[in-house]
């Protein structure tokens, strides 16, 4: 009797070992294991109505003294585009909308009203069906570096400079006095 007792016993731990519940379960948690592997993926991505405040007012700027240490030096207001052509473009961009607009005059705008938006670090990324536009901020004055891919963006008076920064810290950049021009 004993040995028929044993017998069954190991029989059933086998049966157990070998059960189709064990192979599920083993199936569930590589499911899990994928599915939060993914989701980490989509925590880069922001909604639109997470674009930062300083995108709404974009200045354009340019280097003016590369080998400078000090950033508020090394780059700052571009001159021609200021004060002899007038022909740099500011940009804006909003959850719904991203605005060129003519430095010299506020009426003359180029807007795009479909685009997606994410971001990753410093760098955020705004994407159109023609273009790509890569905004990285390479500096914490703020300083944002502009890179447009694709179809080449062309835009009536409006020149895109590679250099960008907030309205809010433009005054702490080195200006040039326009003098006689216009601008």
């Amino acid at each position: 009797m004993k040995n028929i007792i044993i017998n069954c016993s190991v029989m059933l731990s086998l049966l157990t070992s070998c059960s189709p519940a064990t192979e599920k379960k083993a199936d569930a948690t590589e499911v899990k294991v994928n599915t939060v592997s993914t989701s980490g993926t989509e925590k880069n991505t922001i909604p639109k109505s997470d674009i930062p405040d300083d995108f709404s007012a974009l200045i354009p700027i340019d280097v003016l003294n590369s080998k400078s240490t000090n950033v508020y030096e090394k780059y700052g207001i571009e001159f021609s585009g200021n004060c002899y052509s007038c022909d740099l473009a500011s940009l804006s961009v909003t959850k719904d909308k991203m605005v060129w607009t003519n430095i010299c005059d506020e009426n003359d705008t180029f807007k795009i009203d479909k685009f997606s938006f994410s971001t990753e670090g410093s760098k955020t990324v705004l994407k159109t069906a023609e273009r790509t536009y890569t905004v990285t901020q390479i500096d914490k004055a703020p300083v944002y570096e502009l890179v447009v891919e694709g179809e080449k963006l062309e835009l009536h008076n409006k020149r895109v400079s590679r250099y960008f920064t907030t309205q809010k810290a433009l005054p702490l950049f080195k200006e040039h006095d326009c003098g006689d021009f216009e601008g």
